[in-house]
Formats: C-alpha cells, structure tokens, sequence
C-alpha cells in the first residue's frame, strides 16, 4: 500500500521521500520497487471462431488428462496386484463402508418409490385391456434391466462422487497430496484405487438392493391397484424376468463404478489452490460421472440389443 501511494504520488508530478523507515523495512520496500509488476492489459473480446477453439482446447486437455489419469491407475493397480502387501485393506473397507453401507437408506428408498411411480403409471393402462397379471413384468424388466443399476449409479455419482473429488481436493489445496509424494506414497494407491476397488464390490450390491426395493414397492402397487397378490406377482415376475435380464444389470454396476471413481478422483486432483476451485471441480465431477453413466448405459443397451440379449 504504501508503494502504491508513493507511485501515484510520484505520477502526479510530486516529490516523494520517506523516512524513518526501518532499514528490514526499506530494504522490503526496495524488493517491492524491483519486482513491481506491471498492470495486465485488458482483455479484448475474443471472436467466435476463437471462442470454439478455446473450447475444443480445453476439452482436449480435460481428456488427455483423464486418460493420463487411468493409465497412471492402472499402472498403480498393476503393482498391487504384483505386490499384494501393498493393499490398504482398511482404507478400502471405509470407503466400502461409506460409499455401501451408509448409502443403503436413500438408495432403498428412491427405488422404492420408483418401483410405486411405475406401477401406478403402468396399472390404468393395463387394466384397460384387462392385463393386470403384466404388471410384473413391467416392474421386473424396468427395474432389473435399466432402472435399478442406473439409478444406484446416479445417487452414488451424486453422494460418493462428490465426496471423492472434494476430500482429496481439499488435500491438494493443504499440499498433502505433496506430503504424500515426498515421503514415498504413491497417492493413487492411497487416495484412488482404495475408492475404486470398494465401488466396484459396492455398487453391484447396492444395485441388488435396489431391484428388491423396486419390485416390493411395485408389489404393494399392483396389490393395492390391481388387486393382484403377492404371490401371484412373485410367481409371475419369476417367469418374465429370466437370469440373463438380472445379470444385464449386474453387469452394468461395475463399469459404473469404475467411472464415477475415477472422474471423482481425477476431477480432485484438478483442484487449483483455493477454496472456490473446490466447489468448481466437485460440481464438474457430478455433471461429468451423471454423463458419462448415461452414455454408457446407452451404450450397453446397442450392444445387449446387438447380442440379442
């Protein structure tokens, strides 16, 4: 402040001389002057075609660093899996218990209002053409095929994801993730494939969970709108809803985990150093595993449909 004021003193044409300054005082005002930096120029309006091209850069940078991201990971897996001592088997049943566990009241009860909100839709156009006994099958391949898997993978996206990418966001503003490094600990071994490897046992189980909370609260529908029994709803859903269209769903739940994971942590690791960064990348890091879960639930439902399964 009081280089400032001696400079836009000294710009009004007036002469400026300080005194009784310390000489630690006068020596650090010195350092000031020397290293003064000069204002930065407004920056002008960029065309639209420039625009893009900021854009597209970024973007490219955004997955150049996400696909150095999971080969980093993947070299760090491969080490565990030549030294298996190097397994933090307690960080990975925290985060099974807080990404699993804790997570199994919302997940329970969202699929069970989802199995409700389908059957209630489904039964007044059934019972029109007297077709009540199908509600079953609606509520199971709904629920089993699609719903339940995406849907446990948008609420861990939403509740462990985050959490991912603010926790070791947070490290990296308070320069842990540099503490890690300097005593020898690989953060993708601590912070990462922990998260990951408890995801992928996680969201298959929670995704089991969900099909049995979708199917009752469909069950309670059907019974209540369609006077269809549970026994009845039971003995019919077991014959539409074969093996493969329950494993279908089964199988999604892994590849979701890998994703949300490792977009959670990546996105972490881009913290700049504030606070505000934080929150930027947190949100990112929801948008980004929201997206990239849909696309590939699109993508599995091209190639189970081109397998014919």
């Amino acid at each position: 402040m009081l280089h400032k004021t001696v400079r836009a003193l000294e710009q009004q044409g007036c002469g400026v001389r300080i005194i009784g300054l310390r000489a630690e005082s006068s020596k650090l005002l010195d350092l000031i002057s020397a290293c003064e930096v000069l204002p930065v120029s407004a920056k002008s309006d960029t065309g639209l075609l420039a625009s893009i091209g900021e854009l597209s850069w970024s973007v490219l940078k955004n997955i150049f660093g996400m696909l150095a991201f999971v080969g980093e990971s993947t070299i760090a897996l491969m080490r565990l899996i030549v030294q298996p001592r190097r397994i933090r088997w307690r960080t990975i049943f925290h985060n099974l218990q807080t990404a699993g566990f804790e997570a199994l009241p919302i997940v329970g009860l969202l699929s069970f209002l989802m199995g409700v909100v389908i059957a209630y839709q489904g039964a007044d156009q059934l019972q029109r053409i007297g077709a009540n006994i199908y509600i079953a099958d609606l509520v199971g391949l709904t629920m089993l095929r699609e719903l339940s898997p995406l849907l446990t993978a948008i609420i861990v996206a939403g509740r462990s994801g985050s959490a991912y990418a603010a926790q070791i966001g947070t490290m990296k503003v308070t320069e842990e993730i540099d503490a890690l490094r300097t005593v020898g600990i690989v953060p993708q071994e601590l912070l990462v494939l922990p998260k990951i490897l408890a995801l992928v046992i996680a969201l298959p189980l929670l995704t089991v969970y969900a099909d049995m909370s979708g199917v009752l609260g469909g069950m309670i529908m059907a019974g209540s709108k369609l006077d269809v029994s549970f026994t009845v709803f039971i003995d019919r859903l077991g014959n539409a809803v074969s093996l493969s269209s329950f494993l279908t769903g089964i199988v999604k739940a892994p590849v979701f985990a890998v994703i949300i994971a490792l977009v959670g942590c990546f996105q972490g690791f881009q913290v700049g150093g504030s606070a505000d960064s934080v929150g930027r990348q947190t949100t990112s890091s929801v948008v980004q595993s929201i997206f990239l879960v849909i696309l590939a639930d699109a993508l599995f439902s091209v190639v189970f449909n081109w397998l014919k399964i």
